[in-house]
C-alpha cells in the first residue's frame, strides 16, 4: 500500500470516528431543544436541576440512615457502625440547608431569572470526547481551587472560626452534612461550579452534567457509607479520595483537604489513610449497646 492510500484511509477513519462520536449525543440534544428549549434557556434551569439532584441523593441516603440500625445489609456498609444518625441530626442539618436555600440560593436564582437574558443554545451537541473531557477538566480545576480554599480556611484561625468551623460541628459524616455550610462557603462552591465551565469554554450540556456530577460526588463524600460502587473504588490507583478519606478529614481536620482527588494531599503532605472499617457482628453490637 502506497503512502497516499494509507493517508486516505486514516483520513476516512478519523472522519468516521468524529461523525460517530458526534452522533452519540446529538439525538438527545435535538430532542431536548425541540421539546424543552424554553426550559433549557432559562437561567433558573441549572439551579433547579442542581437542587433536585441534591434532594434526591439526600433523600436516598437519609432513608438508608434510618433503616441501617435494623437492617444489617445496609449497616455493614456504614463507615461508623457504632453510631446512629438521629432525627435530631437530620433536623438541624436540614434546617440550615433550608435556611441557606431560602435566604441565598433562591433569591440569587430569581435575580438571575429577572436580569439575565435567556441562555443561547448551540445547535450542535458536544462530541463524546469533549463532553467527558469537559467534565474531567472542570472537576480537576474545582478540586485544586477547593483544596487551596480548604487548606487556607484550616490554617488561618480566623477564617476557620468564622466560616468553616460550622461544617465541622459533625465529626460523623452523613449526607445532609454536605451542605451544612456557612453562606461564604456555599457561595465559594457555587461560584467555582458556575465559573469553571465558562473558563474551559464547555458546551452547556457539559456544564449541566458537571454540576450534577459535582453534587453527586460531594454528597457521596459525606454519605457515611463505603459501598462497592463508590467512586474511590471505581477510580484506579487510589487517585480518588472518596467517602473514607473525607470522613477521616472530619475525624482529623488537619488532613485530606482536597474534595475529590488524592494527589494534592499526597504532594502537600496532608494525606492520611483512614483506619480499616471492621464490620461488627450482631453479637458485638448487642454487647456494646448492653
Amino acid at each position: 500500500m502506497n503512502p497516499g492510500s494509507l493517508r486516505g484511509l486514516l483520513d476516512i477513519s478519523n472522519a468516521t470516528w468524529a461523525l460517530s462520536e458526534r452522533s452519540v449525543l446529538q439525538p438527545m440534544w435535538d430532542y431536548l431543544q425541540q421539546n424543552h428549549e424554553s426550559t433549557l434557556r432559562s437561567p433558573l434551569f441549572p439551579v433547579i436541576i442542581s437542587v433536585s439532584m441534591y434532594l434526591v441523593l439526600v433523600f436516598f441516603y437519609t432513608v438508608l440512615d434510618l433503616l441501617a440500625p435494623t437492617w444489617p445489609s445496609i449497616r455493614r456498609y456504614q463507615i461508623h457502625q457504632d453510631r446512629t444518625v438521629t432525627w435530631s441530626n437530620i433536623g438541624s442539618t436540614l434546617a440550615l440547608t433550608t435556611y441557606n436555600h431560602l435566604l441565598y440560593i433562591f433569591p440569587a436564582a430569581i435575580a438571575q431569572w429577572l436580569w439575565r437574558p435567556p441562555v443561547p443554545l448551540p445547535r450542535e451537541a458536544p462530541t463524546l470526547t469533549a463532553f467527558l473531557l469537559g467534565i474531567v477538566g472542570c472537576t480537576v480545576v474545582f478540586d485544586f481551587q477547593y483544596y487551596l480554599w480548604h487548606l487556607l480556611h484550616h490554617r488561618v484561625g480566623w477564617l476557620y472560626r468564622t466560616f468553616h468551623a460550622l461544617h465541622h460541628q459533625y465529626r460523623q459524616t452523613f449526607s445532609l452534612v454536605t451542605q451544612y455550610l456557612s453562606a461564604w462557603e456555599l457561595f465559594s462552591v457555587g461560584f467555582w461550579t458556575t465559573v469553571d465551565p465558562l473558563l474551559l469554554q464547555c458546551h452547556c450540556l457539559t456544564t449541566w452534567a458537571f454540576m450534577l456530577f459535582n453534587i453527586w460526588v460531594s454528597t457521596e463524600d459525606h454519605c457515611g457509607y463505603d459501598f462497592p460502587w463508590a467512586m474511590h473504588r471505581l477510580v484506579p490507583f487510589g487517585l480518588w479520595g472518596g467517602a473514607l478519606r473525607h470522613d477521616a478529614h472530619h475525624q482529623q481536620p488537619g488532613t485530606n483537604f482536597a474534595p475529590f482527588f488524592a494527589h494534592w494531599d499526597w504532594l502537600g503532605g496532608t494525606a492520611t489513610m483512614p483506619a480499616p472499617v471492621k464490620t461488627k457482628t450482631r453479637k458485638e453490637r448487642d454487647e456494646k449497646e448492653a
